[in-house]
């Protein structure tokens, strides 16, 4: 045991080329930047954190409230300067840490902004704060000379690639699903994509290719970490992610996802793939000596890594399909797995009257079409609609949900039980029971009916 401990404490700490982490960097900083301009030159920021009435909280954390006005906008462009930062390494520590809580901040306003890759931004930030990135090719090397190493220890390149590995091994595993085997939705959407790739328009609409299509991406996902880091297939693991990546953004968009996890999968290259690649000059100092890590920095490391595998697998612990009720479908990379289309109208009843709401009167396009598929965010919005009430002089009401939903072209089933009072219920953590089951149907029956 005590031998295993040492060769690891001496893995990690062993002393590697510093240039491929100072590659991801300047990659990390970039694409941060360019995330934060298409914020601010969408309108994101304006549908997104000015213009809503509500904001659907996430537990623990009701209190993170936007900035008022136009501060919002601030913010952006903070954020942008700070990425900017990152890039070339200007007081890249201090930039890192408030870059990565500035982005976790708007990460929480909202849960219906909740996107896969959001959440993996507020990872790899987390992380960069304590990845020594700096110590070459950045403003920091050149203002403290004393700081400055082309090496760095292996423990940081060891951990962003851990993290990009779990990110593609629960994203294969949430693909066992029999929905995802027979095609699903991958049938609906592909035939959607011929404006993108016209010369295969005929063939999206073929069968054995959204076949081919869900199990390849099953397998990429499931084995691209050890192809990546077995030597001999890591070069065709490569050119065949990047190829996934770059279809992915083509067919479905999805935002910066597909550029940043390109670059997090050139971490598992050699380290010194950069020098090669742009002819940088070689290190011409000797390779340092790295203490090694403390107990209560391998403990810490050790947690995170537990957590984030722990996390995307807590929906077993809950009973029906994950894709339909919404227990513990979040942090577990479940990404475009399902097409979930669903209508909802809340009643509001008091001693006196019976009246019906239209949740887009009271919420954004977005939140509304969210919201009705998410049962913890209809409890959410239940206890707002009570608030309202009130505040409009209003008897004490209870509140009642009709959401019907199709779930991978089934037809519409009701999600919530029409006859409980969401008001009396609580936002939390374990299973509910007012979550109706998915009744036994097929996927795409819809589809088959024409």
């Amino acid at each position: 045991m005590r031998t295993g401990l040492h060769w690891l404490h001496n893995r990690l700490t062993a002393p590697i080329d510093a240039a491929s982490i100072v590659f991801f960097r300047i990659g990390f900083g970039a694409i941060m930047a360019w995330e934060a301009w298409r914020f601010l030159s969408d309108g994101v920021v304006d549908r997104h954190f000015i213009a809503p009435d509500f904001y659907f909280k996430y537990l623990g954390f009701g209190w993170v409230e936007p900035w008022p006005g136009s501060w919002m906008y601030v913010h952006f462009y903070a954020l942008g300067a700070l990425a900017l930062c990152i890039a070339v390494g200007f007081l890249y520590r201090l930039s890192a840490t408030l870059f990565a809580l500035g982005y976790t901040y708007i990460f929480l306003i909202d849960q219906t902004l909740y996107q896969n890759h959001y959440y993996l931004i507020c990872l790899v930030s987390l992380l960069m704060i304590f990845v020594p990135a700096h110590r070459t090719l950045s403003v920091d090397a050149r203002l403290w000379p004393n700081t400055r190493s082309s090496f760095i220890p292996a423990w940081p390149l060891w951990l962003l690639r851990a993290q990009i590995a779990i990110v593609y091994f629960f994203g294969g595993v949430a693909k066992l699903n029999l929905d995802w085997l027979q095609g699903y939705p991958l049938r609906d959407w592909l035939p959607g994509s011929d404006f993108y790739l016209p010369l295969f328009s005929d063939l999206f609409y073929e069968g054995w290719v959204c076949l081919l299509f869900s199990y390849a991406g099953l397998l990429i996902d499931l084995l691209a970490a050890p192809l990546l880091l077995w030597g001999r297939t890591r070069a065709w693991a490569l050119a065949t992610l990047l190829l996934f990546h770059c279809m992915n953004k083509v067919l479905f968009g999805i935002g910066v996802f597909p550029v940043l996890a390109s670059s997090l999968t050139l971490l598992f290259l050699p380290p010194t793939w950069p020098r090669r690649l742009f002819n940088w000059p070689h290190p011409g100092d000797t390779q340092p000596l790295f203490s090694r890590l403390r107990t209560p920095a391998l403990l810490a490391l050790t947690a995170y890594l537990i957590v984030q595998t722990l996390l995307p697998v807590r929906h077993f612990l809950y009973p029906g399909n994950v894709s339909w009720t919404e227990e513990g479908h979040r942090f577990a990379w479940h990404m475009k797995l399902r097409d979930k289309d669903c209508s909802a109208v809340f009643i509001l009843q008091s001693p006196n009257e019976t009246w019906q709401v239209d949740p887009r009167d009271h919420l954004t396009s977005r939140q509304a079409r969210k919201m009705a598929t998410r049962p913890y965010m209809a409890v959410q919005f239940a206890h707002y609609l009570v608030d309202y009430a009130r505040s409009v002089d209003m008897s004490p009401v209870k509140v009642r949900a009709h959401i019907d939903c199709s779930l991978n072209g089934r037809r519409d089933f009701p999600l919530i039980d029409p006859h409980l009072d969401l008001a009396t219920q609580q936002y939390h953590m374990g299973s509910t029971h007012w979550i109706l089951p998915l009744p036994h149907a097929d996927p795409g029956e819809l589809y088959d009916e024409y």
